[in-house]
């Protein structure tokens, strides 16, 4: 049986009224993207890391546009809830799709981090704290349960992609947002919030071994084509990244926590090896991006999937920067500003991406059929 997705898939090359009704199938609700609240990740970092190096002005606008992005994002994923609630539990269970809901818990709490950094607003900072605690809770046994209970599942090279590393960003982004939390609250929660945090960074440093050990291993092993690389693999560098930052607030925050401080050896070790893994997988996928797009010629389309390549270059600008502060590596310096340089340039082209979608889709509608 053909299913609605695939069939708009095979119907997309029909010219006419069909092919503009495969056009307005883009902003189907039934068809959102569960990766869509990326935009969100990608553009609370930039805007973090804008801030960090002066530019108050244009962070501030990308926070404005950030909180709009969330609330559409927000009114647009509950509305598909409740009109095609089929449609979301598929992609909720499937392999490919369902990590893609982890970028609402990130984006959610980077959002978070942008209130306290940008705004200094603590209180919505928190709610925001607590709405990504039940999101990820809620997806992460959700999610994982319904892989492991599936009577029918793909296998590795089919099922698995760098996608599911969003699993490691969601949970590092509670781990940062909660060190700056924790920064900022008073006693008796400090002590709480900062081991909160603990064990996320510890957990989702787990998480990205068993995870990566599988994508390596797909890598090698099976047949890579052009279209296997999807944006999302750029999470591999994006996951340590984020993990860089996270390890460096807890460095930052041991002065108020004393069992951070006994930890103090192993968090900066840690911390050097986050960074040091994400930094090794930015050679490696400039060149996989150069193999497909230049080499196999492979189509560079606007898709959603693309902010997922852009948080990552952000991410490692404002980690870098973090850890630079936190362990005194002044060398690094320059790293930060050129990598927030690039993420700039990469959000640009893909909001200008998105831009052309949205007018593609109005003068679809404004054509009679």
């Amino acid at each position: 049986m053909v299913t609605r997705r695939a069939h708009a898939a095979t119907a997309a090359p029909l010219a006419g009224g069909r092919a503009r009704r495969v056009t307005r199938a883009w902003m189907d609700l039934s068809e959102l993207s569960p990766a869509s609240f990326a935009m969100i990740m990608a553009t609370g970092i930039l805007s973090i890391g804008l801030q960090q190096h002066g530019l108050v002005l244009p962070a501030h606008a990308l926070f404005g546009l950030n909180v709009l992005a969330w609330i559409v994002l927000w009114i647009l994923t509950i509305l598909r809830l409740l009109r095609h609630t089929r449609y979301l539990v598929e992609d909720l269970v499937d392999h490919s799709r369902g990590p893609g809901f982890f970028t609402a818990v990130a984006g959610t709490a980077v959002l978070g981090c942008q209130l306290i950094l940008l705004a200094g607003e603590f209180r919505l900072a928190m709610l925001l704290w607590v709405t990504s605690i039940v999101l990820w809770v809620g997806l992460t046994y959700t999610i994982f349960t319904a892989f492991t209970i599936k009577e029918n599942k793909p296998t590795l090279d089919k099922g698995i992609t760098g996608g599911w590393l969003l699993a490691v960003v969601a949970t590092q982004s509670l781990a940062v947002l909660s060190a700056l939390v924790a920064a900022r609250f008073a006693q008796p929660w400090k002590l709480e919030l900062n081991f909160f945090a603990l064990s996320m960074w510890l957990w989702g440093g787990m998480l990205y071994i068993w995870m990566m050990s599988l994508i390596f291993y797909r890598y090698m092993f099976f047949n890579f084509s052009p279209s296997d690389l999807a944006p999302p693999y750029w999470i591999n560098m994006g996951a340590m990244a984020i993990s860089t930052l996270a390890g460096s607030l807890l460095i930052a925050n041991a002065p108020d926590a004393p069992f951070l401080s006994s930890l103090l050896p192993f968090l900066k070790g840690f911390t050097v090896l986050y960074w040091a893994t994400g930094t090794w997988w930015i050679p490696m996928l400039l060149v996989l991006a150069a193999w497909r797009y230049m080499y196999k010629r492979f189509p560079l389309r606007y898709d959603p999937l693309y902010w997922g390549a852009v948080f990552p270059l952000g991410m490692y600008a404002v980690g870098t920067r973090e850890m630079s502060r936190a362990l005194g590596l002044s060398f690094l310096d320059w790293l930060a500003p050129l990598f927030l340089g690039i993420a700039a340039m990469a959000w640009t082209a893909a909001f200008v991406g998105l831009l052309r979608k949205l007018l593609s889709y109005l003068r679809a509608v404004g054509t009679p059929q």
